[in-house]
């Protein structure tokens, strides 16, 4: 297996780990994702997930090995399970945090953007490569970069297929910190922890309101609220929120 899948407390941990490879995921290795993220989903002790790569790097992208000249039919099969992968990740309903270090390219990039929050050592890399090979963009990688850095901004790193360094990413928004390599993983779990602790069933909600928000006008989005919020008034979680914040306590929530 390409992808180890590991859980401390309430957190699960997904690696990616192809030595030799810089973590470059195969077509297995989207099958593997994807069911990662599925189970993670659907297991209720798990409040929050880190998505890692092994051997000081996070992951390179597409491996080239599976490229090259294949009928339509294996190509879009190769897209479908890139959708299902990223897809996967994105829209589970618990906070993900990419954990990345060294390599952050192409589709692998796309797998960070992906993720809630992206935290990243001084060594971490970041490129858009695909012009070099005279392709597009995929697994949303477009989409994601208009939205954090707008659209001039987000060209430019396309066009360009240039490197971006952790410190320009920090700058541009894209990485919320930057964390010694031996302390990365330590970081990740406490920030992880601290987030699995808090009402997960409303950030999965909140998760929601941040996918909406760009296609919407302002009426649209204020009826999403409409529509939101008198059904978390009857969730556990803010019945506690409420009778901690009244007794001056914190409060313990259930995800329920």
């Amino acid at each position: 297996m390409t992808v180890r899948i590991a859980s401390q407390g309430r957190v699960g941990i997904v690696t990616l780990d192809q030595p030799g490879r810089a973590n470059a995921f195969t077509m297995a290795m989207r099958e593997e994702i994807w069911r990662a993220f599925d189970d993670l989903a659907e297991d209720e002790d798990v409040r929050a997930v880190i998505l890692t790569g092994a051997n000081g790097q996070y992951c390179s992208g597409a491996d080239t090995g599976d490229m090259g000249h294949q009928g339509t039919a294996a190509f879009l099969r190769r897209m479908r399970w890139l959708h299902r992968m990223v897809k996967a990740v994105a829209g589970i309903r618990k906070p993900v945090i990419a954990a990345v270090d060294g390599a952050c390219v192409g589709a692998g990039w796309s797998l960070a953007l992906a993720c809630d929050i992206v935290i990243a050592t001084p060594q971490a890399r970041f490129c858009q490569s695909f012009a070099r090979i005279g392709y597009v963009p995929d697994a949303g990688a477009v989409w994601q970069l208009s939205r954090l850095v707008g659209p001039m901004r987000a060209k430019e790193i396309v066009y360009s297929a240039r490197m971006v360094d952790a410190q320009e990413a920090l700058r541009l928004g894209l990485v919320l910190e930057l964390v010694e390599s031996e302390a990365l993983m330590a970081r990740a779990l406490a920030l992880a922890a601290s987030l699995a602790e808090g009402p997960t069933l409303a950030i999965g909600m909140a998760k929601r309101q941040f996918e909406a928000a760009p296609g919407l006008s302002l009426d649209q989005y204020l009826e999403l609220e409409f529509a939101m919020q008198p059904l978390m008034a009857t969730t556990q979680d803010h019945r506690e929120g409420l009778a901690a914040a009244r007794e001056k306590r914190p409060p313990h929530f259930g995800g329920s």
